[in-house]
C-alpha cells in the first residue's frame, strides 16, 4: 500500500511540494549561496532516505525526491503563495493523525533549516532574511521553529 493512498492526486502533489517549497523560500530569502543551498535541499532528501522507518509518509516523500517543475513564476509569488501551500499540505497530512503530521512538519522544517545553514550570509550562519523565512514556514505549518 502506498503512503499517499487516501489522498487525491492533487492533494498528494501539494503534500509532495511542501518540503521543496519551504527550501525554496529559504533559498530566495537572501542573495548568495544559491548553488550550495540548492544542493543542501537535495542532500536533505538523501539523508531522509537513509533514516528510513521513522514515518512511512516521510519515507515515501524522501524516496521520490523534490518534485520537478516550476509552480511559481517569481520570487514574489513564492513568498506570497508558499505559506498557503505549506498550510494546505500540513492540513492534508493532519488527516492522517498527529504523529504523521508531526513527522511531516519536522521533515519540512529540517529541509528548510538545512538550506539556511548551507551558506553564511553577511558572516551569519542564518541571516535575518532566512530566519524570517524559517519563522514563516514554521507558522504556516503550525509548528515552532
Amino acid at each position: 500500500m502506498s503512503e499517499h493512498e487516501g489522498f487525491s492526486d492533487e492533494e498528494w502533489k501539494v503534500i509532495r511540494e511542501g518540503p521543496a517549497v519551504a527550501g525554496l523560500m529559504v533559498v530566495t530569502a537572501d542573495a548568495g549561496g544559491t548553488l550550495r543551498e540548492t544542493f543542501a535541499l537535495a542532500r536533505a532528501y538523501a539523508d531522509a532516505r537513509k533514516q528510513h522507518g521513522a514515518s512511512a509518509l516521510v519515507d515515501e516523500l524522501a524516496s521520490k525526491g523534490p518534485p520537478r517543475g516550476r509552480r511559481f513564476h517569481s520570487e514574489e509569488e513564492l513568498r506570497q503563495e508558499g505559506p498557503n501551500v505549506l498550510r494546505e499540505a500540513a492540513g492534508l497530512v493532519e488527516r492522517r493523525g498527529a504523529e504523521e503530521a508531526q513527522s511531516y512538519r519536522a521533515f519540512v522544517l529540517s529541509v528548510a533549516e538545512r538550506v539556511a545553514r548551507a551558506h553564511k550570509e553577511q558572516g551569519e550562519e542564518i541571516s535575518p532574511g532566512e530566519q524570517e523565512a524559517l519563522d514563516t514556514i514554521a507558522a504556516s505549518l503550525g509548528a515552532s521553529a
